[in-house]
């Protein structure tokens, strides 16, 4: 992907706000800002990278988490049959609502960048309730 397109990505998906935690695999932060005109807010961007037999757990976060997938995989939610996560799919995830808990099973990593607008001062992943 060339810089120009990687530019409009990050600015369109900082734009929508949100990252990914995962108990397995790699995760950078790219970078961390307030959030202008929403004081108690920051807005986090992330890559990561999960290889097949990570797991991500189940999760929450303390405000919106979008994401891009960079590179599909076949993953396989608990008691479930594989599915594929597309390459080029959007992902949203909504306030203290729990998802996660798959496991990569396909032959490629999944790779995701994420934005995440979220409270200031509360942790980025929460294990819920």
């Amino acid at each position: 992907m060339n810089s120009w397109k990687r530019s409009t990505l990050a600015l369109a998906l900082t734009a929508l706000g949100i990252t990914t935690w995962a108990q397995e695999g790699t995760r950078k932060e790219l970078s961390r800002v307030d959030l202008t005109g929403a004081p108690g807010m920051e807005v986090v961007s992330s890559f990561g990278e999960y290889k097949t037999g990570d797991t991500l757990p189940r999760h929450l976060h303390h405000g919106i988490e979008a994401a891009y997938v960079i590179q599909g995989t076949k993953i396989q939610p608990p008691g479930k049959d594989p599915v594929e996560l597309t390459t080029g799919a959007p992902v949203l995830n909504l306030r203290d609502v729990m998802h996660g808990g798959y496991k990569i099973v396909g032959e490629q990593s999944l790779k995701l960048f994420t934005v995440h607008i979220v409270d200031k001062g509360k942790p980025l992943y929460d294990a819920g309730h």
